[in-house]
């Protein structure tokens, strides 16, 4: 790798940190950048996780000193977030992911119809606490979305700052920030596995980590200071882009 190929991979994590912080799917950046500087898939994929989580542990810092995540709920999920994931790692080992591609195309698709139509989704927190049943709904979801990210991975922050709002009302600043923690034990469980396997580049790796972090910490300042006006139509491009994407592939495939 020379000087360019550093300086476009640290530009690239920047802007998908960013992007990541405010509203999920900077990893339509941000693996696509390591990819290109000629870092093999299997090795992209771990090279990615590793720099990504340290973006994600910093927006998730930034999130809690800020208040706008609610650990009474969050402590229930996380535990079933990481058992969703670690499972979804081992599962990825042994089915191939496209049998998933299709239906989550369609989820996606679905999530950015319903967050345009409905003008006043996570414009407010309309929250109203803890129940026995919601809980169970959020340890469900928690559990489900931490084994597609560990199997699949696109679309994860998108799909719980979605939910997040739709079971128990938060706005989308607060949403953002219970996404992201959530993201972070997902993202650690699967990089811990590509470590042991040695499927990290460090010398990629270190130098877009540290471009993340900034990236991470500008984009959750965004977030928390504009609240909806911003993070919802960025949502709904990341969701209208991950759409495109998974549909591309799609049909590549079927050529």
């Amino acid at each position: 790798m020379g000087i360019l190929d550093y300086i476009f991979i640290c530009i690239a994590g920047f802007a998908a940190a960013a992007v990541d912080s405010i509203a999920g799917g900077g990893g339509l950046i941000s693996l696509p950048a390591v990819m290109a500087v000629g870092v093999p898939p299997q090795l992209a994929l771990g090279t990615n996780k590793f720099a990504s989580s340290c973006a994600s542990f910093t927006s998730t810092l930034t999130f809690a000193k800020s208040k706008k995540i609610y650990m009474p709920l969050i402590k229930y999920l996380i535990p079933c977030t990481l058992v969703g994931a670690s499972i979804g790692v081992y599962t990825a080992l042994k089915i191939d992911p496209a049998i998933l591609q299709m239906m989550i195309l369609v989820l996606i698709f679905a999530v950015a119809i319903y967050t345009i139509i409905k003008k006043d989704f996570g414009s407010e927190d309309k929250f109203k606490g803890l129940t026995k049943l919601n809980i169970f709904y959020g340890c469900l979801f928690a559990f489900g979305l931490g084994f597609y990210d560990g199997f699949f991975g696109p679309g994860t922050g998108a799909f719980l700052i979605f939910l997040f709002i739709s079971i128990f009302g938060f706005d989308f600043t607060v949403s953002a920030g219970n996404a992201k923690i959530l993201n972070f034990v997902s993202n650690i469980t699967s990089l811990v596995l590509f470590a042991m396997s040695g499927n990290i580049r460090y010398m990629v790796g270190i130098p877009m980590a540290l471009a993340m972090i900034l990236g991470a910490r500008v984009g959750t300042k965004i977030a928390i200071n504009n609240g909806a006006k911003v993070i919802k139509p960025i949502f709904v491009t990341i969701a209208m882009v991950l759409t495109a994407k998974l549909l591309y592939q799609s049909i590549m495939k079927l050529l």
